[in-house]
């Protein structure tokens, strides 16, 4: 097939003969060629005629017949009209099955409009959970329909790392989960969850907890009471008296598991107090420090630190006692015998921060994220014989939830760790101006 320009050539080589023809015989070149011209023109303008009424018609799939290079024209842009219209039929194929997809979904969904939080669609769960109803509440404000407080906050914070919790509008004994998913420039899904089963579990986890601590508390003093009297007053022979240490040892390590667990419960279930008073922490790492020398004992390990005498920090002086002790301590049981510890805290970057290194053996990746489980453990031989109870790291992890702080861990094997409590900025306080105020 030829190339339509080159037959578009030709046809203006003819047309231009044909003009010098005509000239000549009526004695006016210029004449002939402006014959021609108005002729030529008058062909263009009858296609561009034809192009405008084809595209302006829109229902008339079939284009128009022509000659030459509109030809190709017409039939270039009808391949592409057909081209447009099956991406179409596949875009409307695809949002249908989403469509269906999303209002199967159990959980709440509702698109927001670009760069507002206007309601452009939900699904059924949302109309079940958030009581949406059509077409009453399309186009509405989201805020101005979910009223709750927090909602409001976390939707205009722009913040959406983290999900937040709220009764359902339809009945509050219904808690849900929800999450803003920021998606195609400024569009945003609202992803609302029923959490009240999860709840109900965790509450009746953290009632059994609580409850079996309680109950073992009392048969563990008096077994514990029971072995202390039989060792002090010799009454055993000595062949039994090593087994009633080991007993003695055992019911020691129970009681300590039951009084983790019994404060694992208070610090999950009591909120934290409103009116938290400074906390003098160089004070409270000195009394951990000299407990530490005591605990390492005969292993003398190096214990040394760099502490802010100045900075305090607002929150519960029991609680975090028992964050940093438990990191203090883990450091002295999991580093050898020799071993050096570093106890640091001080202000980094307008944030407070305890850290706790050691040159212990270090932890491997794959350990990390679930060092603040309950009872996990990397070597549960060596734990057990260390004397821990499993239960330190999600005692740290709860006091910090607490006291608006995270923990973070650097570990390699071979190097040792480091745990640090980084907390927020607005927890810190100088201890001179909190004594001032206190007089």
């Amino acid at each position: 097939m030829r190339n339509p320009w080159q037959k578009e050539l030709w046809r203006n080589l003819g047309l231009i003969l044909a003009g010098l023809v005509i000239g000549i015989l009526v004695g006016n070149m210029a004449l002939g060629l402006l014959v021609v011209l108005v002729i030529y023109t008058g062909w263009h303008l009858y296609n561009i005629h034809q192009l405008i009424c084809w595209l302006r018609e829109g229902r008339k799939f079939r284009p128009p017949e022509a000659r030459g290079i509109w030809d190709d024209v017409f039939e270039n842009i009808f391949r592409l009209q057909q081209r447009n219209r099956k991406r179409k039929r596949e875009l409307r194929s695809m949002l249908k099955r989403f469509h269906k997809i999303t209002v199967a979904l159990p959980d709440a969904t509702v698109e927001l409009r670009s760069g507002s939080d206007q309601i452009e669609w939900w699904n059924n769960a949302a109309a079940k959970y958030l009581g949406f109803e059509s077409p009453r509440d399309s186009g509405q404000r989201i805020s101005n329909l979910l009223r709750y407080p927090a909602f409001v906050e976390y939707l205009h914070k722009g913040d959406y790392d983290q999900a937040i919790e709220m009764p359902s509008p339809v009945d509050e004994n219904i808690t849900l989960r929800i999450r803003v998913i920021p998606y195609s420039g400024n569009r945003r899904l609202v992803l609302a969850r029923d959490m009240t089963r999860m709840q109900k579990l965790e509450r009746m986890r953290q009632d059994f907890v609580a409850n079996v601590s309680h109950e073992l508390r009392s048969p563990l003093t008096v077994v514990s009471g029971y072995l202390e009297t039989l060792l002090d007053a010799g009454a055993v022979e000595t062949e039994f008296a090593g087994q009633l240490q080991s007993m003695q040892q055992q019911t020691e390590r129970m009681n300590c598991i039951v009084d983790d667990l019994m404060l694992l419960s208070r610090l999950e279930n009591e909120v934290p107090h409103p009116d938290q008073q400074a906390v003098p922490v160089a004070a409270l790492i000195d009394s951990i420090i000299g407990q530490g020398r005591v605990l390492s004992g005969t292993a003398e390990h190096t214990i040394v630190s760099d502490v802010d005498d100045a900075l305090c920090i607002k929150g519960s002086e029991s609680e975090l006692y028992s964050a940093f002790s438990n990191l203090v301590f883990n450091a002295i049981r999991y580093t050898q015998a020799g071993g050096h510890i570093s106890i640091c805290w001080k202000l980094i970057d307008g944030e407070p921060v305890f850290s706790v290194e050691d040159s212990g053996a270090g932890i491997e990746a794959h350990h990390i994220p679930r060092l603040t489980e309950r009872f996990y453990r990397i070597d549960t031989g060596r734990s057990r014989a260390s004397g821990g109870t499993g239960l330190g790291l999600a005692i740290v992890k709860h006091v910090l939830l607490r006291h608006e702080g995270e923990l973070e861990i650097d570990s390699e094997p071979g190097k040792g760790s480091c745990f640090r409590c980084r907390f927020s900025g607005n927890r810190y306080i100088d201890c001179e101006q909190s004594k001032a105020g206190a007089a």
